[in-house]
């Protein structure tokens, strides 16, 4: 009986005693308790507790965003650093983060979110902090940003602290009485040159200050567009075909791509849908011999290779190594085995020389202000001047006279940009073509049409034969392209009936 006793002050169901004090619960635990029992019966069903959100995610109240006194500090410790822009933002929030290691990923997304504001918006936000420099107050820069993002009430007194009047007074002036460069989010020599350029200025201003979405072009050597949508599906990620490259694949959102099997796997390339349009300018056939005279990574490089099928020769260039160096491993992984790196010293390089009047077709991405990027790379209309422009349009001008060398008769010359500028567009065209009466334009609306790629008859007849896609038209970012063609004036040497040289210009390429 002692024993039974003794037995019954104690319960082991999940090995504690009923007697014994009930543990504290942790915040954490406390608000997954909270959220289970406002469950209906229906939702506790299927509700998954290994898979419950984690509570640091989410806000008091759903579609709110709780601003804390980590985030903001965080902010502003990031803010100090990036608003010197003395580097390309996405590096320098990628080098903040992985430093970070304690901030947990709802912080993480506030924070880049904010950051991207800042950059989208830092005129406005430096007009309205008056004598008061962003990069000299982060702190203050980031209440402000967030303020404006999501309303001075979502921050708490404590957290404004002695800043609270100094904000409030930041957060009056009202938006319409600024400069309208200020308003257009852009340097003033930038905006002198649009509102010239550009009737509808101010919607194409609206247009750059709005985040881009994921665009991602797919390897049709392994896979089809509807494949690669299922397979999003599958992973609960809405996505649409592309409304003018056969490739593309849009994403509402933007997920950690290049974890996944169809990144790994080569099934798709992250690019904006406008800059896949570049590789169906060249249109290049299985078995000729191409040049992209200006590859970088690669990115329109690995799209001709996927339109030749993997066949012929493509020959990658450019000046810089390191970026050209991770042309490779992108290779391996789309499965394509025409393409040739190449680092050159300059656009005059020995190597170039030796494949002069033997390109079918060359593709000169040249280096340009970027303007057409502004909403992926907000950071760079305030990084990139007016003498900068100077000093990159004699580079653009030099390129292409050195690349049209290449180009052999009846071939092709593509001249491309993401800039918005005449300037480093149309106007080094005009110029080249003066001085190289053996080169004419063709349509790239024609090109277009023939390969399934439909664009507006307004953009057509608003932009004669040159290819200009701009966010505010097309909800791309901003391209320009020209494509060329040299004569030969030989009969019955039409470009179609053209052979694709091979022999010597390899040869000469495999020995360099």
């Amino acid at each position: 009986m002692a024993e039974r006793a003794e037995r019954s002050r104690f319960s082991f169901s999940r090995g504690r005693r009923s007697d014994a004090p009930k543990r504290k619960l942790t915040d954490r635990q406390r608000a997954a308790k909270e959220r289970l029992a406002k469950m209906s019966p229906e939702q506790r069903h299927t509700h998954d507790p290994n898979k419950a959100p984690n509570p640091r995610m989410l806000s008091s109240h759903p579609g709110e965003v709780r601003i804390t006194s980590l985030v903001v500090d965080e902010l502003g410790r990031a803010l100090r650093k990036i608003l010197k822009l003395d580097g390309p933002a996405d590096v320098l929030i990628s080098l903040y983060f992985r430093e970070a290691r304690h901030l947990g990923p709802r912080e993480r997304t506030i924070i880049a979110e904010a950051i991207y504001y800042c950059l989208r918006h830092l005129s406005m936000i430096t007009w309205r902090m008056g004598t008061v420099t962003p990069v000299k107050a982060p702190r203050l820069t980031g209440l402000l940003v967030l303020a404006l993002q999501y309303g001075v009430d979502k921050i708490s007194d404590q957290i404004l602290g002695k800043e609270k009047d100094t904000l409030l007074n930041m957060l009056r002036p009202k938006d319409s009485k600024a400069p309208k460069e200020i308003q257009a989010e852009v340097p003033k020599w930038l905006y002198d040159l649009a509102v010239v350029q550009y009737t509808d200025h101010k919607a194409l201003f609206e247009a750059m200050q709005q985040g881009a979405p994921l665009d991602l072009r797919v390897n049709t050597l392994k896979a089809g567009v509807d494949d690669v949508i299922a397979e999003l599906d599958k992973h609960h990620v809405k996505a649409v075909k592309g409304e003018y490259s056969p490739e593309c694949v849009r994403l509402d959102i933007k997920p950690a791509l290049t974890q996944w099997p169809i990144y790994k796997d080569g099934l798709v390339e992250v690019q904006d849908e406008g800059s896949q349009l570049i590789a169906r300018l060249v249109q290049p056939r299985r078995g000729e011999m191409v040049c992209d005279f200006c590859a970088g990574a690669g990115g329109k490089t690995l799209a001709l290779g996927a339109l030749m099928k993997s066949t012929g020769r493509i020959y990658a260039f450019d000046v810089n190594e390191k970026r050209l160096g991770g042309l490779k491993p992108r290779m391996r992984r789309a499965g394509l085995s025409n393409i040739y790196p190449s680092v050159i010293r300059t656009e005059h390089d020995s190597r170039v020389k030796r494949l002069y009047g033997k390109m079918d077709r060359v593709l000169v991405d040249a280096p340009c202000s970027g303007t057409g990027t502004y909403r992926r790379n907000p950071d760079l209309k305030w990084r990139f001047g007016e003498d900068e422009l100077e000093r990159i349009n004699s580079i653009q001008k030099s390129v292409i006279r050195s690349a049209a060398k290449m180009v052999k008769k009846g071939g092709r010359l593509v001249y491309a940009t993401c800039s918005i500028l005449e300037r480093e567009n149309q106007g080094v065209i005009c110029e080249f073509l003066e001085e190289n009466p053996e080169f004419e334009l063709l349509d790239a609306y024609e090109i277009l049409e023939k390969q399934g790629v439909e664009i507006s008859p307004y953009q057509k007849k608003r932009f004669g034969e040159y290819f200009v896609m701009l966010p505010q038209l097309n909800g791309t970012d901003g391209f320009f392209g020209a494509v060329l063609q040299r004569r030969d004036e030989k009969k019955g040497r039409t470009e179609k009936e053209s052979p694709a040289l091979e022999g010597d210009a390899q040869e000469s390429v495999q020995k360099e």
